[in-house]
């Protein structure tokens, strides 16, 4: 199954939940590829401790495959190259996870056949390779997501299962940028029709996720002052309505993940370790990542929706 991961703007935290979410999916047994298309800040490795693509990488990544330059993209296996000693082996149990980095230095660059061809052919051989590939896209309405919805459409994909996550912020900019992004006039379902479709179809197929969601009823916030938690709640309220008016409340939402320091300070994948051993992560952050990679591919989660 292939995972699209697009965001109404940068700053949402897509790239760290996405990749903690193929590194949750993984230990769930599936043998699981992350392909980062965000052209212009290719910053998987960085999240996956892999200095060698802290910041894309010079091998030949997927700028370089996509434009033909190189026959394949580069890959690495994150349990043999992360530096990062809790993921230097692959636990038991455990399925394949795999890196497909972007170039370092590079940047958008427009849709075109040759590139469609190209990304079709990959995403046609990983999707059967692996049980999940997960594609971070470049955030807003980017040539990344042209790209794909391009690719989609070839017939050979057009029997392959392709599911999408916008992640959003829990705030008022965000919640109506998000919607903007799915359903606005130049949106990723006006978009997708333009590129051959089906309108229902692909609409059925976008979830939301939410991130840096504060709970209002959450007890780390017992140092709060009655008015603060009141205020709280109130604006949690609001934006319940505001997502519900935008088209996008509790029913299209596929999971929402908690405010973490960790991720706000340090984006990172979060380890068991982080919880149990070092007790610098919420166990309620993991406990939303492992949901949500579950959910992913669990058909009856999705048509419950």
């Amino acid at each position: 199954m292939l995972i699209f991961a697009t965001s109404d703007k940068g700053g949402t935290g897509r790239s760290v939940t996405s990749c903690n979410l193929a590194y949750r999916r993984a230990l769930q047994g599936s043998d699981v590829c992350y392909l980062d298309f965000d052209f212009g800040s290719p910053t998987a490795g960085a999240v996956l401790h892999i200095s060698s693509v802290f910041q894309g990488t010079r091998d030949g990544g997927l700028h370089s495959y996509l434009r033909g330059t190189v026959a394949e993209p580069q890959q690495l296996d994150v349990w043999s190259e992360s530096e990062r000693n809790s993921l230097r082996a692959r636990p038991p149990g455990a399925g394949r996870l795999v890196l497909v980095p972007g170039d370092a230095g590079g940047g958008e660059f427009a849709s075109h056949p040759d590139v469609v061809g190209r990304c079709a052919k990959l995403l046609l051989r990983l999707q059967e390779e692996f049980d999940l590939c997960l594609i971070d896209l470049s955030a807003g309405r980017s040539y990344a997501t042209e790209i794909v919805l391009a690719a989609m459409a070839e017939p050979e994909l057009r029997s392959t299962v392709g599911r999408w996550l916008v992640f959003h912020r829990w705030t008022r900019q965000h919640i109506t940028a998000a919607a903007d992004l799915v359903f606005g006039e130049h949106g990723i379902i006006a978009a997708g029709a333009n590129r051959g479709h089906d309108r229902r179809t692909l609409a059925n197929s976008i979830r939301f996720v939410r991130t840096v969601v504060v709970d209002p009823n959450s007890p780390d916030l017992t140092s709060l002052r009655a008015p603060q938690v009141a205020w709280l709640r109130g604006c949690n309220e609001e934006l319940q309505r505001l997502a519900s008016r935008c088209g996008i409340g509790r029913t299209v939402v596929l999971g929402s993940i908690p405010l973490d320091p960790v991720l706000q300070w340090q984006e990172q994948l979060i380890t068991d370790d982080d919880v149990l051993e070092r007790q610098i992560a919420n166990p309620r952050t993991v406990e939303a990542f492992t949901e949500l990679a579950a959910r992913l591919t669990d058909d009856q989660a999705w048509a419950g929706l």
